[in-house]
């Protein structure tokens, strides 16, 4: 692989959505996002005012594995969709196949992972102002967790697209992996487990963890938090299998990374075959 020709590719990607404003759209998002659920995020106890990291983190927690997933789909499956002349431009250059993806990938990764730098750490710098530096390192290991699940459904996003061949196709593809992954699996799971022995039951959640890229970036940032009581049964069922926090955030580290390259493997191969 030629790493001048991915960087290259990388670099053009990056300035498509940089010019499309998409980079902008979502870094005003989520630094909105973090900004108004640490300052109104006791409203209902009425109380005003900024949050620690620690508060802020958790809030936020739900709303970024809703949000990430649904950004990243949506720009994997329209970078891999684009316009067919601009498609038929870039595969007629002297370039493989496999380095036109790995370069389109990485490009739409330095989007993501500047919009979500640059949002959540203006607000961070905000928050750190306000309230000082207690619990920085949880909202910084909670950033690395969602980057990871960006990273996991750009994949995933590109998988669709290539499959798909067709922008409505899969867009709709995208948004049935949205719906499976973020809304419906847990309640999949927790349905099977109803018809099953408390054992086999119990088994089951424990490795429907990683089955889910979703999961894995929830309970890695719940351990961050260090609060054994919010784990839920897989993650405090990791934790002890495993003798402790380190090995397990390792281990949820390393699903997230075969969640990344395994689409990116497929991908690669069905690209090969593919007649552009």
């Amino acid at each position: 692989m030629n790493i001048a020709s991915v960087t290259t590719i990388a670099a053009q990607e990056l300035k498509i959505n940089i010019r499309n404003k998409w980079t902008l759209v979502f870094a005003l998002i989520f630094a909105a996002l973090a900004l108004a659920i640490s300052y109104f995020g006791l409203v209902t106890e009425a109380v005003v005012g900024f949050q620690g990291f620690t508060r802020t983190t958790a809030s936020l927690l739900n709303l970024v594995l809703y949000l990430i997933p649904m950004i990243s789909l949506t720009m994997g499956t329209l970078s891999f969709n684009g316009e067919k002349g601009e498609s038929e431009l870039l595969f007629s250059q002297p370039v493989t196949r496999t380095e036109i993806l790995v370069g389109k990938l990485a490009g739409l990764f330095l989007s993501v992972a500047t919009a979500t730098l640059f949002g959540f750490g203006a607000a961070g710098v905000l928050i750190a102002l306000q309230v000082g530096l207690d619990g920085l390192g949880r909202y910084l290991a909670f950033v690395g967790f969602s980057l990871l699940l960006a990273a996991a459904f750009l994949s995933l996003g590109s998988l669709t697209a290539i499959l798909a061949r067709g922008r409505a196709k899969a867009l709709g593809y995208a948004l049935f992996l949205w719906f499976f992954f973020v809304l419906f699996y847990d309640l999949l799971v927790m349905g099977v487990t109803f018809l099953l022995r408390e054992h086999t039951a119990n088994q089951l959640i424990f490795f429907s963890l990683f089955a889910n890229p979703v999961d894995l970036a929830r309970v890695a940032s719940l351990i961050a938090m260090d609060d054994p009581s919010v784990f839920g049964y897989a993650g405090a069922a990791l934790v002890k299998f495993l003798g402790g926090v380190m090995l397990a955030n390792v281990t949820l580290i390393a699903g997230l990374l075969i969640w990344i390259a395994l689409p990116l493997v497929i991908s690669t191969r069905v690209l090969r075959g593919h007649d552009v």
